[in-house]
């Protein structure tokens, strides 16, 4: 009987190593995963690369990710903090501690998405002519030129979403979806805290992520 329900953080982030990649779902607090990000951190795992939408709110979560210099890589559309004095992360960046792989918000979810669909890489207008574009290719498409950007996978993707049945699918409330259901596809293994877990199957009219392409199911509270 298919059952991907787990009872504890530690098995939902099972199987975590060193190196490995994380995508993290989360568009300001809206579907960030502060339980399993907290339980990440609280983990012994280093040299990650995390891919989401924005570095600062891991920051706020779970700061001895950075302060810990646990992170190598990051990979995101947003990596800068509000305030007038740099964060954390900030500072490793400008030292080179920390690498950053800056992306276009649209293309970070083309991205995303490709990835899912086993899409290497595509050409976008995005970006050309700015640093964002240096050292990639270009091509030339119907006299516009446009910049190629390839597609994202990850080892894990840690998402939020409200209800889940046994079976994996997943439900998402509003906002909360935002990047979630490409990450679940183009992670190799996906792990879901929710609201709510029922024994019932979710309609297949209200399930934004099915079963397939979900691990590990975890009802816990939303921290926001």
């Amino acid at each position: 009987m298919i059952d991907k329900r787990v009872e504890t953080v530690e098995q939902a982030l099972d199987g975590l190593f060193d190196g490995c990649s994380i995508m993290i779902s989360g568009f300001g607090g809206a579907g960030l995963p502060i339980t399993l990000v907290r339980a990440l951190e609280a983990t012994s795992v280093r040299n990650l690369t995390l891919i989401l939408n924005s570095i600062r709110f891991i920051e706020y979560t779970a700061p001895s990710l950075f302060t810990d210099k646990r992170v190598a890589k990051a990979i995101c559309s947003a990596a800068r903090s509000p305030g007038k004095e740099p964060g954390i992360y900030e500072r490793q960046i400008q030292s080179g501690e920390l690498e950053l792989e800056l992306s276009p918000q649209g293309s970070f979810a083309e991205r995303l998405r490709a990835g899912g669909a086993g899409i290497p890489a595509f050409f976008t207008p995005t970006a050309v002519g700015t640093k964002l574009a240096e050292g990639k290719e270009t091509r030339e498409f119907n006299g516009q030129t446009c910049v190629m950007e390839t597609g994202l996978t990850a080892d894990f993707a840690i998402l939020r979403g409200q209800t889940a049945d046994r079976w994996g699918n997943v439900a998402f409330r509003g906002l909360q979806a935002n990047f979630g259901p490409a990450m679940a596809m183009a992670a190799r293994t996906t792990i879901v805290e929710v609201t709510e877990l029922q024994e019932e199957a979710l309609p297949p009219n209200g399930s934004h992520i099915p079963g397939i392409f979900t691990n590990r199911i975890i009802q816990l509270p939303d921290e926001r």
